[in-house]
C-alpha cells in the first residue's frame, strides 16, 4: 500500500479533507468489502500519481459511523471527490484506475 494514501477518521475528516487546498478523492470502504480490496491498487498508483496535486484518503465505514453517515454511505466502496469543501463528484461502485483519474483531471 501506498503512504500516500491517507487513513482518516470521523475526528479529522473535516481537517483532512474539508479544509484541503487540493481536491481530495475519498474511498469509503470496509475490510470485508471484496470490490473495496480490487480498487486498492488503482487508488495507490494515483496517490502517487498525483502526489502534490491531489490527495487519496481511505475512511473505513466500519471504524467511522458518523461520516459514512454524514455522506450518506450506503454500499461501497463510494468515492467522493471534494474539492473547496464541497462534493464535485461520486462513483458507487468499482471501477478503473482510468475511469478515477478522469473523476480527479476534472477536478484540477
Amino acid at each position: 500500500m501506498s503512504e500516500k494514501v491517507m487513513h482518516v477518521g470521523d475526528a479529522d475528516f473535516d481537517a483532512v479533507v474539508l479544509q484541503s487546498a487540493e481536491p481530495v478523492l475519498v474511498d469509503f470502504w470496509a475490510e470485508w468489502c471484496g470490490p473495496c480490496k480490487m480498487i486498492a491498487p488503482a487508488l495507490d498508483e494515483l496517490a502517487d500519481t498525483y502526489a502534490g496535486k491531489a490527495k487519496i484518503v481511505k475512511v473505513n465505514v466500519d471504524h467511522n459511523r458518523a461520516s459514512a453517515m454524514k455522506y450518506h454511505v450506503r454500499s461501497i466502496p463510494m468515492l467522493l471527490l471534494f474539492k473547496d469543501g464541497q462534493i464535485h463528484s461520486q462513483q458507487i461502485g468499482a471501477v478503473g484506475k482510468a475511469q478515477l483519474s478522469q473523476m480527479i483531471d476534472k477536478a484540477l
